[in-house]
Parts: C-alpha cells; sequence; structure tokens
C-alpha cells in the first residue's frame, strides 16, 4: 500500500527576510513533492513579489483552506488579502504582523488536524510583538497555543550533533538563577523521552555542560556545579536515564568529545548554539521537542544583510523539512505498539461451583512443539 504523503505547514516568517526565498528555493526540486504535500501559510501577492524579484521558478497553487490542498504541487494558502509593503531587508512593523497572522492560522488549524507537521520559517522576535504575541520567540508562543500543558524543549540539531538547552531566551544576567536542579531535570527527561522517540535511540547518551568556566574549578569559579549540576545530574541516573558531566562547555566542543553522546544539554542560549553553528553552518535545523506538534525550523534568521539579493542557502529550510517528516514517522513507529497491548494471556473460565480456573491460550501444534506432550484435551 502507498505511504500516505504527509503534509507539511511552512509559515512564510517575516515578509522582509529570507523566509520567501529559502521556501521557494526548497521545492524548485520537483523531487520534494515526492516526499511531502506542502503547504505555505503566507500571502500570494508577497509570494509572487518574491518569486519575481529573485528569478524563482517554483510554482504554486493558491488555496483559501487547509483541505484544497493537493498532492504534487506546491500549495500556497491565503492568509490574509491585506496590502502588505516589502522592503527587503528591512525590519517593520507590517512584516511582523503579517508573519504572525501566518501563524496563528498555521496554529488554528493544526488544532483541526489540517496538516501534520509545521515548518516556521524565520521571524524578527522585535517586530513580531503585539498584544497577542508576547513572547521571546517561536518556542514560547507555540507551547502555550499547542501544548497541552507540556514543556517545550529546543533542540539544536544535523546528522551528528543534537543541542539542547536549559534555558532558552534570557539575559545572560537572569541566566545563573534560571538554572535550578528541577529545570535540569525537567529539561533532560524531556530530552531523554525526544532522543527515544523522535529519534529511535534505544539507550541514549547525554552529556550536561557546566555553567562555569572550568566547570567551577570546585568552587573557586562558581558553586552551580556542585550544588545544583551535579546533584540534579545523580538524580537523573537514579532514574535510569543515562546522563554525564557536567563537562567544560570549551574542551567538550574543542575536542570532539559530542562525538561519544546522543545529545548534549546546555545551560544557556549561546554556549550551546555558538559552537553548533560553528560545526553545522548549512544543515543544522531547530526542533522544538516536547509537544504535541512536530515543529522544525531552519537554523538561521532573517538575514536581512543578503535578503533579495539571492543568496540566501536552502539547505537548512530543505533539512527542516527532512527532519519534520523523519520525527512524524518516528513517532508514528513507537507509538504504534503501544496503541495496541497484547491480549491478556491468561484468561478465566467458571467451572461448576463457581471455581476458577486459569488457562493459557495456544495452539495444540505449537504446544507440542514446544514441551513434546499432548494437552489434557487431546489426551
Amino acid at each position: 500500500m502507498e505511504e500516505k504523503k504527509i503534509r507539511v505547514a511552512i509559515t512564510h516568517g517575516d515578509t522582509n527576510g529570507v523566509g520567501y526565498e529559502v521556501i521557494l528555493k526548497a521545492f524548485e526540486d520537483p523531487t520534494m513533492l515526492e516526499l511531502c504535500t506542502p503547504i505555505i501559510y503566507g500571502s500570494p501577492k508577497i509570494a509572487t513579489y518574491h518569486r519575481k524579484a529573485l528569478s524563482i521558478e517554483t510554482p504554486f497553487s493558491i488555496i483559501s483552506n487547509a483541505q484544497e490542498a493537493r498532492d504534487g504541487r506546491v500549495n500556497l494558502l491565503t492568509c490574509f488579502d491585506d496590502e502588505v509593503k516589502v522592503e527587503m531587508g528591512q525590519p517593520s512593523e507590517e512584516a511582523g504582523q503579517a508573519a504572525l497572522k501566518a501563524l496563528d492560522r498555521a496554529m488554528t488549524d493544526f488544532r483541526s488536524k489540517l496538516y501534520d507537521v509545521l515548518v516556521t520559517a524565520p521571524i524578527n522576535k522585535a517586530t513580531i510583538q503585539s498584544p497577542d504575541f508576547n513572547f521571546p520567540g517561536h518556542t514560547e508562543y507555540i507551547e502555550t497555543c499547542l501544548g497541552e500543558g507540556k514543556k517545550a524543549l529546543m533542540i539544536l540539531m544535523n546528522e551528528t550533533l543534537r543541542v539542547a538547552l536549559v534555558t532558552t531566551h534570557l539575559p545572560i544576567r537572569k541566566v545563573a538563577e534560571a538554572i535550578t536542579k528541577e529545570a535540569i531535570i525537567e529539561k533532560a527527561t524531556i530530552f531523554h523521552q525526544a532522543l527515544l522517540r523522535d529519534f529511535r535511540i534505544s539507550n541514549p547518551r547525554i552529556a550536561v555542560l557546566a555553567l562555569n568556566p572550568h566547570a567551577g574549578d570546585n568552587g573557586l569559579l562558581g558553586a552551580e556545579e556542585k550544588d545544583i549540576i551535579k546533584p540534579a545530574i545523580d538524580e537523573l541516573a537514579d532514574s535510569g536515564i543515562q546522563v554525564f558531566g557536567p563537562y567544560p562547555a570549551d574542551g567538550f566542543f574543542g575536542a570532539g568529545t559530542y562525538d561519544h553522546f546522543d545529545g548534549v544539554l546546555a545551560m544557556y542560549h549561546d554556549q550551546g548554539l555558538a559552537p553548533f553553528k560553528t560545526i553545522a553552518i548549512k544543515d543544522g535545523v531547530n526542533y522544538t521537542a516536547g509537544l504535541p506538534i512536530v515543529r522544525t525550523s531552519p537554523d538561521h534568521g532573517t538575514a536581512y544583510d543578503i535578503a533579495g539579493q539571492g543568496k540566501a542557502d536552502e539547505s537548512s529550510m530543505r533539512q527542516a523539512i527532512y527532519t519534520a517528516i523523519d520525527i512524524f514517522r518516528n513517532r508514528a513507529n513507537y507509538d504504534e505498539p503501544l496503541q495496541n497491548p497484547l491480549p491478556k494471556l491468561y484468561h478465566e473460565k467458571r467451572e461448576d461451583g463457581d471455581k476458577a480456573r486459569f488457562a493459557i491460550p495456544r495452539p495444540k501444534d505449537q504446544f507440542r512443539k514446544d514441551t513434546g506432550k499432548k494437552t489434557e484435551a487431546e489426551s
């Protein structure tokens, strides 16, 4: 039976950035449509403007709702009809609100099960702010809209490295107070479950980074390692999760120690993302774990400095699409045997006098094969 094509919702992001460029370039290769059915949440007018300005030939079909999406073509869903001025490379409140309208529509449609996975093009976290969006970024917004009480975990990943964060979009001066034993345990537990279910790693190993230089140097450079991080690691290990550390971040990445682990848990944004983006400059993907929705995005921003110049590399966007598809399938394969547990091996039979007798049902030939003896019924 032919496998059903996965429906991939793609929000257009900031309309003055490289969002449309990397989306349209990603689908210049027609073989992408053999893998999935894309639904771009955006504006036909803005998409046409970008396509013409950048001389990209990717065709798309305009639809008014996700039910109209068809396999074998790029579907562009009209999220609004407003006239929006496009100023390539320039941040504007207008572009930020256009990004929010597409994102809002995607949130609503996921609740109605109109697509399978979500890929988000980059937004400008400043211009998207409004009374309806008071969040540091995509991750926190999606957690609020679709989390169903579950906590999100930001994971930056490529084929060889996965970096998760205990704290995300926080000023450096607030990081230390946000590093608690409970926060580390919570994030490491979500990370462990994601490695099992989303990436199908049977016995994942997680490295935990230190907060301070030289892992605190026995308290000389900070006490967080011995007072908070190490006790959290010990408690996680006692619960059966393979965690190790804390490792000083500089030596850990410099020596390539990350190769020995399935995931790395960093304490704060730049500690994990600076080395990650150095290592995975073209194929990095931002994945939001822990939520009912599978959401990925390219690991770059709006790239205003090259917007409208045709220089944006679509590799990360294409990899974000591949990753979302893979995780969706991995989850389905992981969940399938749990949805229909085996029937009870033992069943109860009542005899005269309400006396209970327990039997193990199995084929007679199987019984002979196992023991070489006949059953009581056969004798």
